[in-house]
């Protein structure tokens, strides 16, 4: 069986939706994971925060709003009569429950149940057009088999005990739809794997049963090897392993979520990423396997503040370091990038709802100096010990470049730089120049 995950754009409207079969092949066993409607999960996120401020009629014009787009959506994508009645009963169950949290206390829980409608309403909705064009499909409620555990981390057993039964029930059946994004948590809550995290369903899917190959369709042919908005001339990377994808991830390739990677890895599930509006593109297929003793791709990260602590105690001492590290721990604050000298240590952050008390309680340490705005910039490929010259082309680059931080050598995959964010354009050009021109 295969996992095909379809993001918003691929069903952003109803022609787009219907096209979906160009790539779906219902004689294959397929579980097909839906995000929301584009636009609709940034609709119910601002519905939820006027619901969250007291604003309870700016939060029912939103729900209004959306629920007109929503009828212009089931009128075009289900023009039959008895399809379309259909149609219009769901739009008008999940219309009717969101309006209803106006009169209600509304509370971080409510907010998840009501980012969670979007993917229910793609995937329904989707399942009544398949039955109406007569192509068979079952609609499986991830509600029943996608959970995290106390951590917040997903239960990859949960899902395959209580997944298994499900395909098992309808063995005549081949292709199957369901949600991406929402679970449940460990209290039994409605809740969900954080935004982009449909790719994270896919991957997660494909673990807990063991599926050939996830495919990742988006509307783009694959992952760059430069960002295609800033650098002319980028081309798809054909292979990549699941530790370069992984780098690129976090580092700023949204074609991926970061996390999504992982459970593919660990249970050994190819990772196909493909182009809605191109098909028979190639894409970049991302396996254990990859070409050796080259450079794959370039990404950046904005929003960087980098963290400098000065202390003469730093000098010879042990345990320095862990207690600046349980700093960051005490606030759930992860660190990107890290390098060290004898008596400083210098590291970044993109998460500073903290920055303020982090910083009061790395001062007991030292003298601390705090650079907001820069960009990491991440070179993958491979930079195993035995190759050179790689990493000589990256600094001869950026050479006419300010450089804050360098990371090298903390994997055989990437070189991390660290600049001011004004250079990004500059930086992400020189290099393509320089490495791949």
């Amino acid at each position: 069986m295969k996992i095909l995950k379809f993001g918003g754009t691929s069903v952003g409207s109803p022609e787009r939706m219907t096209k979906l079969l160009d790539i779906i092949n219902p004689n294959e066993e397929q579980i097909v994971v839906l995000s929301a409607v584009s636009g609709t999960t940034n609709s119910l996120v601002e519905i939820a925060n006027n619901f969250l401020a007291g604003d309870k009629k700016k939060g029912s014009e939103c729900v209004e709003n959306l629920y007109q787009k929503y009828k212009a959506f089931v009128i075009e994508l289900l023009p039959e009569a008895e399809f379309q009645e259909q149609g219009n009963e769901v739009i008008d169950y999940h219309f009717k429950f969101l309006a209803g949290f106006a009169n209600d206390i509304f509370t971080p829980i409510e907010e998840k149940i009501v980012l969670a409608q979007g993917e229910l309403l793609s995937t329904t909705l989707y399942h009544i057009y398949l039955k109406s064009i007569n192509v068979p499909s079952v609609l499986l409620p991830a509600l029943d088999f996608m959970k995290t555990d106390e951590d917040n981390e997903p239960d990859v057993p949960f899902t395959t005990k209580h997944l298994t039964p499900l395909l098992e029930q309808h063995k005549d059946n081949k292709l199957f739809i369901t949600q991406g994004y929402i679970c449940r948590n460990s209290f039994g809550e409605v809740d969900n794997l954080r935004r982009g995290g449909s790719d994270y369903t896919a991957s997660l899917l494909g673990a807990a049963i063991l599926a050939e190959e996830v495919q990742i369709w988006t509307d783009i042919d694959g992952m760059h090897n430069n960002d295609p908005r800033i650098v002319k001339g980028t081309k798809p990377i054909a292979q990549l392993s699941f530790d370069e994808a992984a780098e690129l991830a976090y580092f700023g390739a949204k074609i991926l979520h970061p996390q999504s990677v992982f459970p593919a890895q660990k249970y050994k599930i190819p990772v196909r990423l493909l182009n809605t509006m191109e098909p028979s593109a190639a894409g970049t297929l991302i396996t254990y396997d990859s070409e050796k003793g080259k450079i794959k791709s370039i990404a950046a990260k904005d929003g960087i503040t980098a963290i400098r602590i000065q202390s003469s105690r730093m000098l010879l001492a042990y345990g320095f370091l862990r207690r600046v590290f349980e700093v960051f721990e005490r606030y759930k604050t992860p660190i990107d990038m890290i390098t060290t000298s004898e008596v400083a240590v210098s590291l970044t952050i993109d998460d500073t709802s903290h920055l303020a008390e982090i910083k009061t309680e790395l001062e007991t340490f030292g003298s601390v100096v705090i650079d907001e705005n820069h960009t990491i910039v991440c070179v993958v490929g491979d930079f195993g010990a035995d190759k050179h010259g790689f990493a000589s082309r990256v600094f001869e680059s950026l050479k006419h470049i300010p450089i804050r931080m360098i990371s090298y050598g903390g994997s055989n995959y990437n070189v991390s730089l660290l600049i001011q964010g004004e250079y990004k354009t500059e930086a992400l050009r020189s290099l393509h120049s320089r490495l791949f021109e």
